[in-house]
Formats: C-alpha cells, structure tokens, sequence
C-alpha cells in the first residue's frame, strides 16, 4: 500500500483567499493590466476550428485495431479532449464572446463539449465561479476533496487509485457536498449531449464511442496534462495556496498553468496570462511554482506529506451579494 500521508486534516486558513487582495495591490502600482481584461477575438475560431477537427477523425476510428484506439485515445484524442475542456474553462468565464452576449459563449460550450462525451459545459461555470470567489470554502468550493476521500486514499497506492479516479471525484463531488438544481440549459445540454453520443455509437460504432469517452477520462486521470488539477491548488509549500506552471504544455492548455495569474485576473484570457508576469514580475517571480505537471503527479502520489488533505480550507461564511 506505500507509506501512509502525514497529514490528518486540511489546513485552516482563518484570513480571506488571497487573490482579490493581490489584484488590488497589483493594479495599484500596473493599472495598465485593466486593457488586458475581456475576450481574445483569436479564441472562439480556435475553439471552432479544434472542435471540427476533433469530430472529423472520429470518422477514422472504426477501422483501427482496439489496441490503437486505446493508445490513441490516451496519446492523441484525450489530449485534444482535454484542450476543450480548459476551452470550456475559458469560455465559462465569458471569453468566447465577452459577457454581454452569455448565451454565446454558453453554445460554444456546448458545441466544444460534443467530441468530449462528458456533458458538463453548463454546470461547469455555475461550480467553477463560486471556487473562483470563495477559494477554499468548505461548501462553496467544490474543487476540494471531501473527508472521505481523503481518509480512503491516505497511502501511496490509494493516491494513486486517486488520480485515476479524478475525473469521477470531480463530476460527482458537487452532488454531495453542494447540490444545486439543474436549469434547463443544463438539462438541454445534457439531452444535446447524449442525442450526440447516441448518434456516434449507432452510426460510427462501439470503438469510436469508447475512443471519446475513453480518451477524455484517461487524460483527467494518470495524465501530464491532468497535472494541472493537483498544480493548481494542492499545498506544495506550507502556506501557498495557488501555484503556476511555466511549461510547454500551456501551450494546448489555454495557458491555465498561469494559475496565480489567472486567480489574480480572472478577467483576462489565457492568451494574455504571460503578460501580466511580464507587467508585474516581482508579485509572481518568487512565489512557489512547478515547472513539470507529470513531476507534480508523482511527488503527490510518493511524497508522504502530500495527499488530498493538502488543501487549505476555510470556514463557510454563506454567500455575500
């Protein structure tokens, strides 16, 4: 089973999550940074544009060996699937279209959805919001685990299962410890979703269908581009909530490994994160940061002192309007 986690429970954070303090500070001394905020009008066409493309070689998988298709999926079409799906993240904070056109970037959604399998375009920003603004919330932040799975898979070989499993935790997670009722974009998207799935599995067969899905899960998963989901957020060094990566594979990531960035600036797109370093080098040059996603994995699944209770948390203070 491996060595067992040090740790017993998160870290309690008593003062406010750091990233609205830090912009304030920022745009003091570069208020420049305010002509980075809103959409890349270069975004959408490439959402569109990888989106055809990823549906045009579905029709290439039926003759392929089983083989093939998995490592395919696993190599190749999870990783596209995974670019939408941080696609979908940038669309979820309006930088489709902006935000005065919501239901524009909500059909770019849902269109970039369609070679994922997974339908969760819609619910997604309605969870990922409320992480942005109540980072570490006990209830609203659905991006930390629960006490459950972190006392289940509290050894190496349970952290391991973990990161397999991540995409289940993910999806499931918010039924449980924040349940909200679906609206009827979400229900629609859904039924959209499923119609897509159905329609691939009858007319373009069983190995194309497993080739989305499949793909899609295993690069949430034991992935280098899944990296990112423990990069993010998980307690690397005491007392640092929020870590960047400066690596190639931003590069198909919509710059999300600029993540202290991106928390900082919500309002800026991923193509402009680099950026805002470069403004304001001496807020993010010292900061902890990683510099490989598939070396964030491995220490997470074989450091003793780092496991899902590696998170700083906070009381639940209820919603503020």
């Amino acid at each position: 089973m491996g060595a067992k986690v040090s740790r017993t429970d998160f870290e309690w954070s008593p003062t406010e999550e750091p990233h609205a303090t830090r912009r304030k500070e920022i745009l003091e001394k570069h208020p420049e940074i305010k002509k980075l905020y809103g959409p890349d009008k270069n975004f959408k066409w490439i959402v569109v544009i990888t989106t055809i493309l990823q549906l045009g070689s579905l029709f290439f998988i039926n003759d392929l060996k089983w083989s093939t298709v998995i490592i395919l999926a696993y190599c190749f079409g999870g990783v596209v699937n995974h670019s939408l799906m941080l696609a979908i993240h940038e669309i979820a904070h309006n930088m489709g279209f902006g935000p005065k056109y919501p239901m524009y970037n909500k059909l770019l959604g849902m269109f970039a959805n369609l070679p994922i399998g997974l339908p969760f375009s819609v619910t997604f920003k309605h969870y990922h919001l409320e992480h942005h603004r109540y980072q570490g919330d006990e209830k609203l932040d659905t991006d930390i685990p629960t006490y459950v799975e972190a006392k289940l898979f509290n050894s190496t070989f349970g952290k391991f299962i973990w990161v397999l499993l991540q995409p289940f935790f993910y999806a499931l997670r918010p039924m449980f410890v924040y349940p909200k009722n679906p609206t009827a974009l979400e229900i629609i998207s859904v039924v959209i979703q499923l119609a897509f799935n159905y329609w691939v599995y009858l007319y373009l067969g069983t190995k194309v269908i497993t080739y989305m899905l499949a793909g899609s899960l295993m690069a949430m998963g034991l992935h280098p581009v899944a990296g990112h989901f423990i990069s993010e957020h998980y307690m690397f060094h005491k007392g640092y909530e929020t870590y960047s990566y400066y690596g190639p594979l931003n590069f198909i990531t919509f710059n999300v490994g600029y993540h202290n960035e991106h928390h900082d600036f919500p309002f800026v797109p991923g193509s402009k994160l680099p950026q805002v370093k470069k403004i304001a080098p001496e807020f993010y040059d010292n900061l902890p940061q990683h510099h490989s996603w598939t070396s964030v994995l491995y220490d997470f699944i074989m450091d003793p002192s780092i496991g899902p209770y590696a998170r700083i948390k906070r009381k639940h203070k209820g919603l503020k309007f």
